[in-house]
């Protein structure tokens, strides 16, 4: 069966160009996010290594409100609204992603078929209610970060849908440009296909994709920035094994092994990421 890009009403059409008419010009960026290819999403670092997309199952989502994250040093992040997971992530990278050739701060408009087809899922019923959810919680999600001389205070997602047509309209973020700025990675979007429903792995991928030379990391810092709410540390380390064991089955990581009790990985990085260490070497042996 196949499916074509639903086509909004004139009056939706309408209202859209009036919306962006009312707009000041010199509101408008003529900036754009970084170039990044179909196969991979571009995630900003700092997304990547702190508890805002945490590695939970979804059911066990909580209400938060101006609930103060897991991150790493320099970095202070207070949410409110529905917890988000990885599963909310893959819906944000996702919209970002059919968006990035656009300038900041205009609006971009795309269907839930072809979010959905994007993501790799289903376009019948129960997904469309899914992928809805999740960008409602996207938009309802506030955060308050600092980060270096950013200072951050929005929602996650700013937008509006059409239920009879399937149409969404995104406004990107003007901040958006500094948050990639301050370092962004390129996520291979198959390999997170291959890990999806295993929220922990899903995590550990994000941050272990984002060092170009990762360091040993202990399990309890581990359990912190991924958000887990298993609190038995034996049973912890169980699920972090089993999750470790399937970055190494796709291909994510060489090998890993357990030094104590910090987790010391192998990882081939990418072609990008040698430039950088080849540029941090010379810099060092100056």
């Amino acid at each position: 069966m196949s499916h074509s890009f639903p086509t909004p009403q004139n009056a939706n059409e309408a209202r859209l160009q009036k919306a962006q008419a009312r707009r000041p010009p010199r509101e408008r960026s003529s900036e754009q996010l970084p170039p990044w290819p179909d196969s991979t999403r571009g995630v900003p670092n700092v997304w990547l290594r702190c508890a805002l997309f945490a590695g939970i199952q979804g059911k066990g989502r909580q209400a938060l409100k101006r609930e103060l994250l897991a991150t790493v040093d320099g970095v202070e992040i207070r949410f409110s609204g529905w917890q988000l997971d990885q599963s909310d992530l893959d819906v944000w990278e996702t919209v970002i992603h059919l968006a990035r050739h656009h300038r900041i701060g205009n609006r971009v408009q795309f269907s839930e078929v072809q979010v959905l087809k994007t993501l790799k899922r289903s376009t019948g019923t129960s997904d469309r209610l899914w992928l809805r959810s999740a960008l409602v919680r996207l938009a309802g999600a506030t955060i308050e970060m600092k980060y270096g001389n950013l200072t951050f205070f929005g929602a996650l997602l700013k937008g509006a849908g059409d239920e009879m047509t399937g149409v969404y309209v995104i406004e990107l973020e003007s901040r958006l440009e500094a948050l990639y700025m301050a370092g962004w990675t390129q996520i291979e979007w198959g390999e997170r296909v291959l890990l999806r429903r295993k929220p922990l792995a899903l995590w550990l991928h994000g941050w272990f994709c984002s060092h170009a030379e990762p360091f040993p990391l202990c399990i309890e810092t581990i359990q912190r920035l991924s958000g887990s709410v298993n609190s038995h540390p034996g049973s912890f380390k169980r699920q972090l094994s089993k999750a470790l064991d399937e970055l190494v089955l796709i291909g994510a990581l060489v090998s890993w092994r357990l030094s104590s009790h910090r987790v010391c990985v192998i990882r081939i990085p990418t072609p990008s990421q040698q430039r950088h260490l080849i540029k941090k070497k010379r810099k060092g042996g100056l």
